[in-house]
């Protein structure tokens, strides 16, 4: 794993990720664009989030089975063209069609991650995961910032078309630029139909991995339900302002692609559970934090980037310690196992969205902190709970051994 290697794999996350969440930014422009709710613009968010998950089980585990670099061309090729068949709908149906298939193929950076995991010593899987997640995080801050600006600039279809166009020349950039290394055809060769149960079974069969995916699915649930209401609360009567709010309150996250390498580091030297601790204790904080904002003002948009910036470290962090626990269950099957936690993970980030829009709808956005503390409060529990179990189960320390005097020497 050299630098340029991990700087190619990054930029690809980014680009990656980016297409997932810069349709956060545009909602109230898809609104005012097709003439329907915003409420109903939102859905494109959760369309894409479901397809997201669709294809993290459908297209990741082939990961263990095909040659990584047509297959990492191949899925930003699709989610090229699939790009600028949503910039082009004229219809909500079209766009939530387009939304779901570009959610499918924009898997990259889950091929990416558990391939990189198996080119590192375990010493330093942590600190290039995060690495890894920075590219995701800052393609994820910029994707908003950049999809806020120009929607407001040229229109909501702009964002969309332009996200195609450059994933279709990372597409090409990557068919020549992808080292020999990333080409070799993994040691896995299970049918696909087997591959597909694979995730399955290993959720019934590994504790940790089922742990580690609720933790993922209560933690990213909160968080999308934030961010899939942030631009509502925005460009709402608390403080009127454009499109492009949002995505400029999500830029101030930027330094959260200088915490996660120190996360993963952490994470190498202390494991996995403090750092899950932390994190949780880090979304909770940020739920009371995030309440304070409703009020709107310069005092309030000061709170919000503060809650939000707190949000985004906590939840990246615990990713960065659930996915080190879960690479190091089994070396042969990590894509697999990647397949089963992100599935987990994104589903419930769907759930979020959803029951984010229903929050906002009944009780604004006190409504949606509330739900951000109670999805916190699930996954600290369940923390609090394993650990007791685990110091409960510990083996007892063993008796010391009678000492007993050496055997005279055999004449």
């Amino acid at each position: 794993m050299t630098r340029r290697l991990l700087l190619l794999l990054s930029l690809t996350c980014a680009v990656g990720v980016g297409t997932i969440y810069f349709a956060q930014a545009i909602t109230p422009l898809i609104a005012a664009g097709l003439g329907i709710s915003k409420g109903a613009a939102a859905s494109v968010v959760t369309a894409t989030q479901i397809g997201y998950s669709t294809g993290i089980f459908l297209l990741v585990p082939l990961g263990d089975r095909l040659p990584n670099r047509p297959l990492l061309v191949s899925l930003l090729g699709l989610t090229g063209l699939e790009l600028l068949a949503a910039g082009c709908a004229p219809t909500l149906p079209v766009l939530l069609v387009a939304s779901f298939a570009v959610g499918v193929t924009t898997v990259a950076a889950q091929v990416i991650s558990p391939m990189a995991a198996g080119l590192v010593a375990a010493d330093r899987r942590g600190a290039v995961l995060g690495t890894l997640l920075s590219g995701s995080t800052g393609g994820m801050l910029l994707a908003r910032t950049f999809g806020g600006t120009l929607g407001e600039w040229l229109g909501w279809r702009a964002p969309y078309l332009a996200a195609g166009a450059l994933t279709l020349l990372l597409a090409a950039v990557l068919t020549r630029a992808l080292p020999g290394v990333t080409a070799a055809v993994p040691p896995g060769r299970a049918p696909y139909r087997a591959l597909l149960a694979a995730p399955l079974r290993l959720l019934r069969t590994e504790p940790e991995l089922r742990r580690s995916g609720f933790y993922q699915a209560t933690v990213f649930a909160g968080f999308s339900a934030v961010w899939t209401c942030l631009p509502l609360l925005l460009t709402g009567p608390e403080y009127g302002l454009g499109a492009s709010a949002a995505g400029l309150v999500a830029l101030v996250g930027a330094a959260t692609m200088v915490c996660t390498p120190f996360a993963g580091r952490v994470v190498d030297r202390r494991g996995a559970e403090p750092v899950n601790l932390v994190s949780m204790l880090g979304v909770l904080a940020s739920a009371a934090v995030l309440s304070a904002a409703g009020g709107g003002g310069a005092a309030g948009l000061a709170v919000l980037v503060a809650g939000t910036l707190l949000l985004d470290v906590a939840m990246q962090s615990g990713m960065i310690a659930n996915k080190t626990r879960v690479y190091d269950l089994r070396a042969d099957a990590r894509s697999r196992l990647n397949t089963a936690y992100m599935t987990v993970g994104y589903l419930g980030g769907s759930a979020g969205s959803w029951l984010g829009s229903r929050a906002h709808a009944l009780a604004g956005w006190p409504g949606v902190c509330a739900l951000l503390a109670l999805l916190a409060t699930l996954a600290l529990t369940r923390h609090l709970t394993a650990g007791r179990k685990r110091r409960a189960g510990a083996a007892p320390d063993p008796e010391p051994a009678l000492l007993l005097p050496d055997p005279p020497p055999e004449r």
